[in-house]
């Protein structure tokens, strides 16, 4: 549905994008995460239209987007950082103008008006001025304005910024359920926006994509020559973390609190990609020793720890 290819961005002697490259099916929901200022707004900027690359391609659902720039836009909806809207309308009349602009037909506005509303919970302020809403309800009017034309495509920048731990929760909830209909690519530098409401993110840095894969794959991309499992045995503390930091393939053992009286429970540092083989000779020791293994798993490495390894520790 999106397809971005080889697409760069120059102000002067500065590249905002640099030979920028990725694609986004149907029905997904991206992140496109990196520190402030890698060009996240940049690219969504180009993409939604409002902004010239110095070269590359942008296909938005098979259409060329710079030489059929009206049906692509027709495909998009796009609700930047600052959404700009107009605080003496009230609600519904700005969104039928707004539908009105997208060339939604006069028959079908209100129609849509009122279905843009109902999926951003906006009907109880329909006749209020946006001038008098909170932040959070005109984030509300910024994306039933994007949604107001029935795009296939939603490009949301920095979507819960500034908003209070409520909104918060619900602008998330909604994201997820508007990416049941529509392919959504959310632009942030919040690590836990984009690992509760996607499956898959974009690392960009510089104006360079560094990373793209699954949130399961780029966790266990900050450790490529590492491994962690977790581990619990009933048995006496010392004796166990001594077993364990003997064992073959454990770089080291970090032993965390435990809930239970009497259970050790430990992080295992594995080197490289052998953690079934320690598994199993790690859980055939402690039974030779005659304690109990209450669980072993293998534990996935946070998308923090991937950001901050591509990025830098300075952009954290």
């Amino acid at each position: 549905m999106i397809a971005v290819s080889h697409l760069s961005k120059t102000y002067g002697e500065r590249r905002a994008l640099d030979d920028v490259s990725f694609t986004v099916a149907q029905g997904e929901v991206v992140g496109f995460l990196g520190p402030n200022g890698a060009g996240k707004s940049t690219a969504l900027r180009i993409l939604a239209g409002f902004l010239p690359p110095t070269a590359g391609e942008v296909r938005l659902g098979g259409v060329d987007l710079f030489r059929e720039a009206r049906a692509a836009r027709r495909l998009t909806g796009y609700v930047p950082e600052h959404t700009p809207l107009y605080p003496e309308l009230p609600v519904r009349w700005y969104l039928d103008h707004m539908a009105a602009l997208e060339g939604v037909p006069r028959g079908d506005r209100r129609r849509r008006v009122e279905e843009a509303m109902e999926r951003c919970c906006l009907a109880e302020v329909a006749g209020t001025f946006i001038g008098k809403l909170s932040k959070g309800y005109r984030r509300r009017v910024g994306l039933a304005q994007a949604l107001v034309h029935r795009p296939a495509v939603l490009l949301l920048d920095e979507p819960t910024d500034g908003l209070d731990p409520r909104q918060i929760v619900e602008a998330r909830e909604l994201i997820r359920e508007l990416g049941r209909d529509h392919t959504v690519l959310v632009a942030s530098h919040i690590l836990a926006e984009v690992s509760l409401i996607c499956r898959r993110a974009i690392i960009i840095q510089e104006g360079r994509i560094v990373a793209e894969d699954s949130l399961e794959h780029l966790g266990l991309s900050a450790r490529p020559d590492q491994t962690l499992v977790r581990l619990e045995v009933r048995g006496p503390a010392a004796e166990v973390r001594s077993l364990l930091e003997g064992q073959t393939g454990v770089a080291e053992v970090r032993q965390e609190t435990g809930e239970e009286p009497g259970v050790v429970r430990c992080l295992l540092v594995v080197e490289g990609r052998q953690d079934s083989l320690v598994r199993e000779q790690v859980v055939r020791r402690v039974v030779e020793a005659g304690w109990e293994v209450r669980s072993l798993a293998a534990v996935v490495p946070d998308l923090e720890q991937a950001f901050l390894r591509l990025t830098g520790d300075g952009a954290a």
